[in-house]
C-alpha cells in the first residue's frame, strides 16, 4: 500500500512511465507512480529545449515559490534539482510521484538544531485523479547561487550571467526583502489551484534541510473570455509583449544565445515583481481619466485615437487643443517599445489578493484605514534584463502617471535555464557540468 491507495490496482508500467523512469534513474530515485486519469489535451509538454510555463498559454492558477539554500555541499544542489526534475516531469504529465525525500550531505548540523521526522516517499494525494490541469513548473536561479554575502559557495561565482544583474532600487520602490529573492525560484501554473499548491508543496518536501522555503505567492487570471485577459484595474492586461501575443522573434527578445554563456543558451532571464495597486483609490477616478493614464479604451482596449485593441499607436496624433492624443506620461507611451530602442520583454501576467491590511493613506485626509492588499504579479522574461526592464522600468518609475496608484512590494531576478531535452537529462545540468 502506498499512502493507502492499493497500487496493485494503480500502478501502470509502460510508455507514460518510461520517460519518468529514466528521469528518476538519472536522479537517483526511484520514482513508482499513480496514474491520474489525465486528459491529453490537459497536458504541456515537460521535455524541450525551453522550460514550459514561459511561453506557455497563461493558465488560471499561478504559486510562486523561492527558496534559500542551507548546504554547504554543492552535490547537494545537484541531487534537489535532479529530484525535481523527476517530479515535475511526473506532476505535469498528471501522475503522482513517489521521490524520497533527500536530506543532504553538506546541511550545518545545527541548522535544524532538535528537528525530527520520519523521512518519507509518499505523496501527499491531495490533488490525486484532479488530473494534469495543464501544470508547468519553471525552476529559476537566483544571484544567491552564485554568490552570497561576498561568498563563492559552489564554486559557481565565475558562471554567473552579466545579464544576471543585481536590480537597482527603483524611485517608489517599498521592497520586502523577506517576500523576495531566493537561492532558487519556481514558478508553478495551473488550470486548478490545488493542484498548482500541490506541486510546489511536493517540491518542497523533496530535500527540507537542503532548500527551504523562503516565501511563497499565490495569482490568479481570469477565465478564457476568448481575448486578452483584464487585471484588477479592469483593463486589458497583455495586449503586447505577454505570452498571449508575444515578440515576434523570441530569439531576438526572450532566449538567451550567444551574447552570455553557453550554459544558458536556450534559457531566459525572469524578473519577478510584486505590484501593489491602491485600488480604492483608482475606482474614484472617472474611467476616461483612467484611460488617459493607461493610454488605451478601458472597454475595447485600443490606444486612444484607435478603434480595436491591436490599431497601431499613433504617439504623434494631437488632439483639438494640440495635446497629444496618447499622454506624455501615460502608461502607454512610456512603455512602447518602439519608445525604448526596441526593447521587449515577454510577460506573464497574473492579478494576486492578499486580502486587507492596515494602511496609512499618503494623501489627503491622511487617514488609517484598511486597504487592499491586491495588484499585479508582474513575471517579464527577457534576454537581458540590463536592455529591457532596467531601462523601461526606471523610465516608468519617474514618469508614469500610473505610478501614483502603483507600488512594488516584492522584487526578484532569477537565471532560468534551459529545459530538460529528454530522459536522463534534468533542471540545471548545464550549469553544473
Amino acid at each position: 500500500m502506498t499512502g493507502g491507495v492499493d497500487r496493485r490496482s494503480l500502478l501502470r508500467r509502460g510508455a507514460l512511465l518510461g520517460a519518468g523512469a529514466a528521469a528518476g534513474a538519472a536522479a537517483g530515485v526511484t520514482a513508482d507512480r499513480l496514474i491520474s486519469m489525465a486528459a491529453a489535451s490537459d497536458i504541456e509538454p515537460f521535455w524541450g529545449a525551453h522550460q514550459s510555463g514561459i511561453v506557455t498559454a497563461t493558465q488560471r492558477h499561478a504559486v510562486l515559490a523561492a527558496f534559500d539554500l542551507y548546504t554547504d555541499d554543492r552535490a547537494d544542489i545537484v541531487e534537489v534539482l535532479k529530484r525535481w526534475t523527476t517530479l515535475a516531469a511526473a506532476l505535469t504529465a498528471g501522475e503522482s510521484a513517489q521521490v524520497p525525500v533527500y536530506q543532504g550531505k553538506g546541511v550545518p548540523t545545527d541548522a535544524f538544531a532538535g528537528a525530527t521526522h520520519q523521512p518519507t516517499a509518499s505523496d501527499s494525494l491531495d490533488a490525486w485523479q484532479l488530473g494534469a490541469q495543464r501544470l508547468t513548473v519553471t525552476v529559476g536561479f537566483g544571484p544567491g547561487l552564485f554568490t552570497k554575502n561576498g561568498k563563492d559557495r559552489y564554486g559557481l561565482a565565475a558562471r554567473r550571467p552579466a545579464q544576471l544583474v543585481d536590480l537597482p532600487q527603483f524611485p517608489g520602490d517599498q521592497i520586502d526583502e523577506s517576500a523576495s529573492h531566493g537561492d532558487l525560484f519556481v514558478q508553478v501554473c495551473a488550470d486548478d489551484p490545488q493542484v498548482a499548491f500541490h506541486a510546489v508543496r511536493s517540491l518542497a518536501r523533496i530535500a527540507p534541510e537542503v532548500t527551504t522555503l523562503r516565501w511563497t505567492q499565490i495569482g490568479f487570471s481570469p477565465s478564457d473570455t476568448g481575448g486578452t485577459p483584464r487585471n484588477l484595474m479592469g483593463f486589458k492586461d497583455g495586449t503586447v509583449n505577454s505570452n498571449g501575443h508575444p515578440p515576434a522573434d523570441l530569439d531576438a527578445s526572450v532566449w538567451a544565445g550567444d551574447e552570455g554563456p553557453q550554459w544558458m543558451r536556450g534559457g531566459s532571464y525572469l524578473v519577478f515583481r510584486r505590484i501593489r495597486i491602491s485600488l480604492e483609490r483608482w475606482d474614484r477616478l472617472d474611467t476616461a481619466v483612467q484611460s488617459r493614464m493607461v493610454g488605451r479604451d478601458k472597454v475595447s482596449g485600443a490606444p486612444l485615437g484607435g478603434h480595436h485593441e491591436f490599431d497601431a499607436k499613433n504617439f504623434d496624433a494631437k488632439d483639438a487643443q494640440g495635446n497629444p492624443v496618447i499622454p506624455m506620461d501615460s502608461h502607454v507611451r512610456l512603455s512602447a517599445p518602439e519608445n525604448n530602442g526596441g526593447a521587449m520583454m515577454l510577460r506573464r501576467a497574473f492579478s494576486y489578493n492578499n486580502g486587507t491590511t492596515p494602511f496609512t493613506e499618503r494623501w489627503p485626509p491622511w487617514r488609517q484605514t484598511l486597504a487592499y492588499d491586491a495588484g499585479l504579479l508582474f513575471l517579464a522574461y527577457q534576454k537581458d534584463p540590463r536592455a529591457a526592464f532596467v531601462p523601461v522600468n526606471q523610465r516608468l518609475a519617474t514618469s508614469d502617471a500610473m505610478s501614483q496608484f502603483t507600488t512594488h512590494t516584492a522584487s526578484g531576478i532569477y537565471a532560468v535555464a534551459p529545459g530538460a531535452r529528454g530522459p536522463g537529462d534534468w533542471i540545471g545540468s548545464t550549469l553544473f557540468a
